[in-house]
């Protein structure tokens, strides 16, 4: 079991090691699953928590759903406009921590709209990798509605119902390393 309590100093996160992925329902019956594959960020603490502050950013460009049409879509004006809001943003306002998890509120800014998000991590480590790197391991999910943050398009399909549904799931797996 992790003691958070005793977790102090600056940590990065390892891109190769971590993922923001998402969920969304499709055609009302199934799933469309992707990932932002450029992730980076810091998250910094002094012992019990205090002072904690967690920053992440993700590059919209990286996303990938296996599908290279659909990528272009959601890159589009349509959806994610990378053009103009390249980045998807987070940053902590209030760190709590009790036991292996990490309850973690801030702002979550997409297509430069934020909102408040409150996310529970289930946090493993810290564990030694063989290169001598003092790691941490946060996974979490959160709900959000695509539609809070400016992602409207959609299409009414000729059975009822719509082609893309305004909730998506997001899911953190994140891999930190201490900074000396």
């Amino acid at each position: 079991m992790t003691d958070l309590t005793t977790i102090a100093g600056t940590y990065v996160i390892d891109p190769s090691h971590s993922e923001l992925s998402f969920t969304a329902r499709h055609a009302m019956v199934t799933k469309v699953r992707g990932t932002f594959n450029d992730i980076s960020g810091t998250a910094t603490t002094e012992a019990n928590l205090q002072n904690a502050r967690i920053e992440v950013k993700v590059g919209v460009e990286s996303i990938n759903t296996r599908s290279a049409d659909r990528d272009g879509h959601l890159k589009s004006a349509d959806f994610f406009d990378v053009a103009q809001y390249p980045n998807i943003t987070f940053v902590s306002t209030d760190v709590q921590g009790s036991g292996d998890t990490l309850t973690v509120t801030g702002n979550l800014t997409i297509k430069d709209v934020t909102k408040p998000v409150t996310i529970d991590f289930e946090v493993s480590g810290p564990a030694t990798d063989p290169f001598g790197n003092e790691r941490i391991g946060a996974e979490g999910a959160i709900e959000v509605n695509r539609k809070d943050f400016g992602l409207t398009w959609n299409a009414a399909l000729e059975t009822g119902g719509v082609l893309v549904s305004e909730k998506v799931k997001l899911a953190f797996d994140v891999s930190l390393i201490k900074q000396a």
